[in-house]
């Protein structure tokens, strides 16, 4: 599932050379980030360590599958918000802990992003990987 998810993402990003686009399209997936509702939009969700604000929820479904949503009140963070949603959304814990998020740096993503976007996305991931392992040690 991972691999099919990372295609469709290369995919998309193929052909695009220009970091400017590669920036659009990343503006366009954020785009299509559904809002999250304003009661998770609290401190208790904040992602620490993103210059922006970005919230984040999870939630553990009866199939051992995690589901997450998140915001944030920029709209290019929120392109690469809803691209690692896309990636993760409803894998179990472990599949979420195993998987190394390589993807970024095949798309010179990771190169391209500020210090503190770079930081961003490091600790979205991070706090992830962390509701990730709480899930899979309260199982």
């Amino acid at each position: 599932m991972l691999k099919q998810r990372e295609d469709e993402i290369r995919k998309e990003f193929a052909g695009l050379n220009d970091w400017e686009d590669r920036y659009r399209l990343l503006i366009e997936w954020g785009k299509k980030l559904p809002e999250l509702s304003q009661d998770l939009m609290t401190e208790k969700y904040i992602v620490k360590g993103c210059q922006s604000q970005v919230w984040l929820h999870s939630q553990l479904q009866p199939d051992g599958k995690i589901h997450w949503q998140s915001d944030s009140d920029a709209l290019f963070v929120k392109g690469l918000v809803s691209l690692v949603l896309f990636l993760v959304q409803d894998l179990t814990a472990d599949e979420l802990l195993n998987y190394q998020f390589g993807i970024f740096k095949d798309l010179d993503l990771q190169q391209n992003l500020t210090p503190s976007r770079a930081n961003g996305l490091n600790s979205l991931i991070q706090q992830m990987k962390r509701e990730a392992m709480v899930y899979k040690l309260t199982r």
